[in-house]
């Protein structure tokens, strides 16, 4: 069965599920949008990554690369193969340079490392007619996604603070932020510092 790659879209919270994430993938040569629902910590790793972050201790998906690299192993590609009553299922297909190893992943856990190791990601035309979408999306950052759908939710308090802050601060705070792990808070600094950039543009 012919494979069709994927590539990272980005991430915006699920407006169906409270506290989630929908994680947004596209067909690489067509219009096709396969949005799936994860959980905050896997929308986490996935954001850092995607944000170019360095956490100051590797979080469990890192540690899972490194370990992988000390041992010679590689991950090749992911695969989503299968869509079952609204749960994908996903397989990472490694090899230590002789033999492929095939290894059951969930597809949060998969996006995550093949961000990682900079791998493929593949999925089959059946899932993509089956759980595939046409948006209209209007692309509002690196890794944030509108999906055309209002949210009635408030602007972080801390937000407004940013705003008062000049770059020098702002990126003085992300630098701590990040030293303390707090990735959600290094999140919005982030795009506050983005905003700001393109407006001197």
């Amino acid at each position: 069965m012919a494979k069709i790659k994927l590539n990272v879209l980005g991430i915006s919270y699920s407006q169906t599920q409270s506290g989630a994430y929908a994680l947004v993938l596209t067909e690489e040569n067509g219009e096709r949008r396969i949005p799936i629902i994860i959980g905050a910590f896997e929308a986490q790793a996935i954001a850092i990554q995607l944000e170019g972050l360095q956490p100051p201790r590797p979080l469990t998906h890192d540690l899972f690369h490194n370990f992988a690299r000390a041992f010679h192993i590689d991950l090749r590609e992911v695969e989503i193969y299968k869509l079952e009553e609204g749960v994908f299922y996903s397989k990472l297909v490694c090899t230590d340079g002789d033999k492929e190893m095939i290894v059951d992943a969930r597809t949060s856990d998969a996006i995550a490392l093949a961000l990682r190791f900079r791998c493929p990601i593949y999925t089959t035309e059946e899932i993509l007619a089956q759980a595939g979408i046409v948006l209209d999306i209007k692309e509002t950052g690196e890794d944030e996604i509108d999906l055309g759908v209002e949210e009635n939710v408030s602007e972080p308090s801390e937000t407004y603070q940013f705003k008062e802050m000049s770059i020098r601060e702002l990126k003085d705070m992300l630098a701590q932020a990040v030293r303390s792990e707090n990735y959600e808070k290094a999140s919005l600094i982030r795009d506050e510092i983005k905003r700001r950039e393109q407006q001197n543009q």
